[in-house]
């Protein structure tokens, strides 16, 4: 099932997306939640008729720097031995359509295209064999980075977590098996990044089982994997889009901050 979170009539709703085709999509709108029992109302609506926002409002982003081999050494780095956790902000948060907003302390703004898994449970301590019962689903993520402030702070709240910085959708799909997905971003409909989640060094599994030893997950709490090479910069004016096998597509425009 795709799950949709989005606005209508000044109404914030969750909806199951159905239909194939890009211009027939609808949505089923959800009596409830999708972290507990909910039922289809079978009340639809267009697609078109209504805004997409954020499919999750995280808590927290959890981030895994540096899971992709080729990505580490595109920017220089060793491979971590162990998964490598920084955080993105709630406030970092925007969905499909919303623009990406250049910070006025960088001038070197980068792309960076990653799976993301919504956390479906409060899960702590989770074993590998039972992370699949707490994840809900899976969505597109752009890890947008100020990479310049990265190198020069080394400390990442600044370069990771400054508001814009964590496009997130168009939705999320959970029936997904995300071990082997083609991950790809376009910066004006040419080809930066193109990957497979198979290329990562961590697991999904692996990722969530480290998390949880350290802390509390809640529902709608959002982990992203890393990114394949292929990071580069973003430009006001320029309009990125990352699609991941399975999912969708989630599209933003950079912009100058006002």
């Amino acid at each position: 099932m795709r799950i949709a979170r989005f606005s209508i009539d000044g109404n914030v709703a969750f909806g199951a997306v159905e239909g194939d085709k890009p211009d027939e999509l609808v949505l089923d709108i959800i009596r409830g939640i999708p972290f507990a029992d909910f039922e289809l109302s079978g009340t639809k609506v267009p697609l078109s008729k209504v805004r997409l926002l954020p499919p999750v409002l995280p808590n927290k982003v959890v981030a895994f720097g540096r899971n992709y081999a080729e990505h580490a050494k595109e920017l220089g780095n060793e491979v971590p031995d162990a998964p490598f956790a920084f955080f993105k902000p709630s406030t970092s948060v925007i969905g499909p359509g919303d623009e990406i907003q250049y910070p006025s302390f960088s001038n070197e703004l980068h792309h960076e295209a990653e799976l993301a898994v919504v956390i479906g449970r409060m899960c702590r301590e989770v074993p590998r064999e039972r992370v699949k019962d707490v994840v809900l689903g899976y969505t597109c993520a752009n890890d947008i980075t100020a990479r310049d402030v990265q190198k020069r702070e080394k400390q990442w709240a600044r370069a990771k977590g400054f508001d814009t910085s964590c496009p997130l959708g168009p939705w999320v799909e959970t029936d997904l098996d995300p071990s082997d997905l083609t991950i790809q971003l376009t910066v004006n409909g040419q080809q930066r990044q193109l990957g497979r989640t198979s290329e990562m060094i961590h697991s999904v599994e692996d990722l969530i089982v480290n998390i949880t030893e350290a802390m509390t997950l809640l529902p709608g709490d959002v982990i992203l994997t890393g990114t394949p090479a292929g990071v580069g910069p973003l430009n006001v004016g320029d309009e990125v889009a990352v699609t991941i096998e399975g999912i969708g597509t989630l599209t933003n425009k950079v912009i100058k901050r006002g």
